[in-house]
């Protein structure tokens, strides 16, 4: 466990050089591109991995944003070989934007119910 928490604060310094150098174009494709992998040995689970994305933000020198924890965490299901989607959404009064990682429809790094407070602009 503690190899992927590590993986996941990695994740979370290498989004964070992404969205510093204001590239989330680059950020975008790597998640949209990532195939969804063959299992290795050590099969991790959808909690598993969420957890040490939490785990990892928590101890990240800086406020971890919710599109940098859900492109982690979406990332590294994919890796996992878990079938995740980013999913980013807006609202329009206040205006606000959010973004989270479903599989199979259903919300894994939030509240179940943060699907129906925003508007989805994209899956990747």
């Amino acid at each position: 466990m503690l190899s992927l928490i590590i993986r996941a604060y990695l994740q979370l310094i290498l989004i964070d050089v992404f969205l510093a150098h204001r590239n989330f174009r680059r950020l975008y494709d790597r998640v949209r591109d990532c195939q969804v992998r063959q299992p290795a040995q050590v099969r991790y689970t959808c909690e598993q991995v969420c957890g040490a994305v939490d785990i990892a933000s928590i101890w990240y020198w800086k406020h971890a944003l919710c599109l940098q924890r859900s492109a982690a965490t979406a990332y590294l299901l994919k890796m996992c070989g878990i079938p995740a989607q980013l999913v980013i959404g807006a609202q329009r009064n206040p205006f606000r934007a959010h973004a989270w990682v479903e599989v199979d429809g259903r919300v894994v790094n939030d509240k179940p119910y943060v699907a129906d407070m925003y508007s989805v602009l994209d899956r990747c």
